[in-house]
């Protein structure tokens, strides 16, 4: 069959067709997608079984996508993935048109602005692989703070009730076979879309992923077919990427608006009417909503006990009261993620003692909360805040479990929102008796240029000791019993990365060392 061209002029036509073929051709699965690239070069319509952006895992049948990147020109991958078998590819240029038509490869010529290319490369990649989320039920969980923990505890909620339920988000993909790691909290959409497909494989029922500002913004998760989504809470971080908190909350609200349009399934918004921006869009959001955290909320749940290894919560639906629940993570936050995680059950349509019963037996995410046992007479605890809300939160909940001192090691990240260090600094002192400033991930910025911003924000009893371990050792020799040591920002990560190097570090192996 000779080479033939196809010219469109927009960008997008909605179609609800699904394919579950093992193999679709170029032409169809442009089709399918409903999608109008810039340029289709069709040269065969060879069939299509699989996508990968990963030159080294080509197969046979494979469409390979050339990310953009702005460290190398992807297309210069095109002959090694021809020669392992390669049918098509998605490319970002007219040049790279005529090199992959060179190559006897079809391609799919898609513009790289804004979220254009995610957006397209995820509707061919849900038509390519017949959409697994279709055949799931997919919650995305969004919000500043609570993401993991709340994502963490519907997976296994869920697995108590017999499903057989997936996690994706910052602690990597819990699949059947154990926990993975991930580059990004919510992948972009080759490698979304394939554990997707993998977990379909794998009968899982269940998919809970976060749905973090970027991904949203950046239409990472396009084509995806949701269920629910839920939404925690909105404080100050990613201002470097999102610009203003209006845009921020933007990018969040997209999955309540753009995704819950697209979706083909009854989705519902699970909504916190006890924060402002909640509160906002349950009053203008046009899908339907179940909310919860406010006293007129369609479930509320008044925290009755907050300890260090547990909440309890009182709850009631309408007019009528519940027999309340004990959930078994400490924390004053944990109400927030608990309730959350609660409501999310019973807008999907469990009961509330069903709900309460999947909820009694969870465990604390890794890195969130997590305190380090000893038997100095003083606690560790280990914890992921990395933004001032989320440090607020914890020091007052630590505040309220303590008479003793509150003894803090913190940082801020390099090359991330500079406005926020200030503010964690202040957060800091204000509810600690002693704080010991460190560094968190510098990356490629000089660690006294992130200081200099983060001592703006200081006052009381503050030291400074740059290298990590050193303060976490600091920290803990300072301690007497009764203190608590929270040591902050890095939470379940084992990793430190100065400049572009990415080295071993894991705060909770610090801290067990120091005490011994």
């Amino acid at each position: 069959m000779p080479s033939e061209w196809l010219r469109f002029q927009s960008l997008l036509r909605r179609s609800g067709r699904v394919t579950t073929v093992s193999g679709v051709r170029v032409s169809e699965l442009v089709r399918i997608a409903g999608l109008l690239p810039v340029e289709v070069l069709i040269q065969g319509d060879p069939e299509v079984i699989g996508v990968t952006a990963d030159s080294r895992a080509i197969q046979p049948g494979n469409l390979f996508v050339c990310m953009p990147s702005a460290s190398r020109d992807t297309h210069s991958f095109l002959p090694e993935v021809a020669r392992a078998g390669a049918t098509a590819a998605v490319v970002h240029s007219s040049s790279a048109m005529k090199y992959a038509a060179g190559l006897g490869l079809a391609a799919i010529w898609v513009e790289p602005r804004g979220s254009r290319f995610n957006f397209v490369v995820g509707h061919l990649c849900r038509a390519a692989l017949g959409d697994p989320s279709a055949g799931m039920r997919v919650i995305g969980v969004t919000g500043t703070n609570g993401k993991t923990t709340t994502t963490w505890i519907l997976q296994q909620a869920l697995t108590a009730l017999g499903r057989k339920a997936a996690y994706l988000g910052t602690l990597g993909y819990l699949g059947p076979d154990g926990i993975e790691t991930a580059a990004n909290t919510t992948p972009f959409p080759v490698e979304l879309w394939n554990l997707l497909d993998r977990a379909k494989r794998a009968g899982i029922t269940d998919f809970v992923l976060e749905a973090s500002s970027h991904a949203l913004q950046e239409r990472r998760m396009a084509g995806v077919n949701l269920d629910a989504g839920v939404y925690l809470n909105l404080s100050q971080d990613h201002l470097d990427f999102h610009g203003s908190m209006e845009h921020y909350a933007t990018a969040k609200k997209l999955l309540f608006t753009e995704w819950a349009a697209f979706s083909n399934k009854p989705f519902v918004g699970v909504i916190n009417q006890d924060d402002e921006r909640g509160a906002e869009w349950l009053r203008e959001l046009p899908c339907r909503t179940f909310a919860f955290g406010g006293l007129d909320a369609d479930l509320v749940a008044v925290p009755t006990t907050i300890a260090v290894d547990h909440v309890d919560l009182g709850l009631q639906m309408g007019d009528e009261m519940h027999e309340g629940v004990r959930i078994p993570l400490g924390g004053a936050f944990n109400a927030e993620n608990g309730t959350a995680a609660l409501a999310t059950l019973v807008a999907l349509g469990y009961s509330i003692d069903e709900a309460k019963g999947a909820l009694a037996s969870v465990k604390p995410s890794p890195g969130r909360f997590e305190p380090i046992a000893n038997e100095k007479g003083f606690a560790v605890l280990v914890d992921y805040a990395h933004t001032p809300d989320a440090l607020s939160q914890l020091l007052r909940t630590v505040r309220e479990l303590t008479d003793g001192r509150i003894i803090t090691v913190f940082g801020c990240g390099g090359d991330r929102d500079r406005s926020k260090r200030p503010k964690m600094a202040q957060a800091a002192c204000s509810l600690s008796d002693q704080v010991v400033v460190t560094s968190d991930n510098p990356r490629t910025e000089d660690p006294l240029r992130i200081f200099a911003d983060i001592k703006a924000g200081l006052s009381g009893n503050y030291e400074a000791v740059e290298d990590r371990k050193k303060a976490i050792f600091r920290a803990i020799e300072l301690a007497e019993p009764g203190d608590v040591v929270v040591i902050a920002g890095k939470g379940h990560e084992d990793y430190q990365i100065i400049g572009r190097t990415k080295i071993h570090l894991d705060d909770r192996e610090i801290a067990r060392e120091a005490l011994a």
